[in-house]
């Protein structure tokens, strides 16, 4: 009986334990005044949708910080989130097209957005950015990712932005009603 005994328990262990194993872990909720776990996933590859918006224009565009991640957004009131094309991608220097001209971004890297939108309506501004300055209205304070944006221009319906940042970091791309959200992770 003994010797039976031992077998059971054996086997009831390695099966709880394989068994374990082979269940993917889940994460508990964040407790109160705790932070979750950081997203995942991200990568710094190219991103590209091809879509393009018509009769919407790039009126604004702001940053913002999370607890993982900087976030900058750029509004394009009443563009729908599937129609509303883009490419992100990282650069050697922000290039202003189609002038070839570099417009200068600090940082350790530099993450080029094209939202596929204007920043004008018939030559007149929708968006107060001027080539080659500070976005308007964004202050970098306390951004542990975000060192310098700045705007590039708008040409043949699309809009160019660059941010600096202290380095090169996985991005996501989020396309919503009115707006394209870029969130760069504070670390890999």
């Amino acid at each position: 009986m003994p010797k039976s005994r031992n077998i059971w328990v054996t086997t009831v262990l390695v099966t709880a334990v394989l068994g374990a194993a082979a269940v993917p872990a889940v994460a508990a909720p964040a407790a109160a005044g705790r932070t979750a776990a950081c997203p995942a996933g991200w990568g710094s590859l190219d991103r590209t949708d091809w879509s393009s918006t018509s009769g919407a224009y790039v009126t604004n565009a702001r940053t913002g910080r999370q607890d993982c991640y900087d976030r900058f957004v750029v509004d394009v009131p009443g563009a729908p989130a599937d129609r509303l094309g883009y490419t992100v991608r990282y650069v050697d220097r922000l290039i202003q097209d189609p002038t070839g001209t570099p417009v200068p971004v600090r940082g350790g890297a530099v993450l080029e957005v094209v939202v596929r939108a204007p920043a004008h309506d018939s030559g007149t501004p929708t968006y107060p950015g001027r080539v080659g300055q500070p976005l308007p209205g964004v202050d970098l304070t306390g951004h542990r990712t975000f060192q310098d944006a700045g705007f590039a221009g708008s040409f043949e319906g699309q809009s160019q932005f660059g941010l600096g940042l202290r380095a090169r970091l996985p991005f996501r791309v989020l396309q919503l009603d009115g707006r394209l959200v870029v969130d760069v992770a504070h670390t890999w």
